[in-house]
């Protein structure tokens, strides 16, 4: 008896949690997409106004240092605990302004959030998103989350079946083998500046 509840309870807990991160994906799409349409004519005059809602409303939810982990690779465990922390600043910095472009193309379409699912490991899920324009076929957008400090994090963003993880690493990779940590954090930290 004591197994079948137990069992019972686990699928509850698993779909309480799963609910738990579409909520937060479609509430803080929603507060971005809000102050974007509230605040259109203030970015249209200082562009640079997006970088800093993205970066107040967006970023806390994805956990920066796992995804510049993830998209070093191998290479990661090289690099020092200063060389780690500059990646991840840097890596923050670029990934912010490419969503800040991408949000200021924005253009009403519908966001549709379908049923998160677990993820490949425990603790983890994904959260699917749709997002709908009339005339063309909808994009699959995929949340890979995961928990930290008890809140859902973003680990990786599936675009179109692409990974944002593997679209850096293989670039990562190429940088690394030609410069070395430093030259990765180089040319980001150039990127960012040309970007400015």
């Amino acid at each position: 008896m004591a197994l079948s509840l137990a069992l019972l309870a686990a699928p509850a807990a698993a779909i309480q949690a799963d609910d738990s991160a579409t909520r937060l994906v479609q509430r803080t799409a929603d507060q971005m997409l809000g102050a974007l349409k509230h605040r259109r004519s203030e970015i249209d005059h200082n562009p640079q106004l997006i970088n800093q809602l993205v970066d107040n409303i967006l970023a806390p939810h994805f956990d920066f240092e796992m995804i510049t982990r993830a998209a070093v690779g191998r290479d990661w465990n090289r690099a020092s605990a200063a060389q780690q922390r500059a990646l991840t600043s840097a890596f923050r910095e670029m990934l912010i302004r490419t969503y800040s472009k991408a949000l200021l193309k924005y253009s009403d379409e519908d966001i549709v959030y379908e049923p998160s699912r677990p993820g490949t490991r425990s603790d983890t899920v994904v959260v699917s998103t749709q997002v709908r324009a009339p005339g063309a076929p909808p994009i699959p957008m995929d949340y890979r989350m995961h928990k930290k400090s008890g809140s859902w994090k973003v680990y990786d963003v599936i675009i179109e079946n692409v990974s944002l993880i593997s679209n850096y690493r293989s670039q990562f990779r190429a940088t690394i083998a030609r410069s070395g940590i430093d030259g990765l954090i180089d040319e980001l930290q150039a990127k960012n500046a040309r970007g400015a």
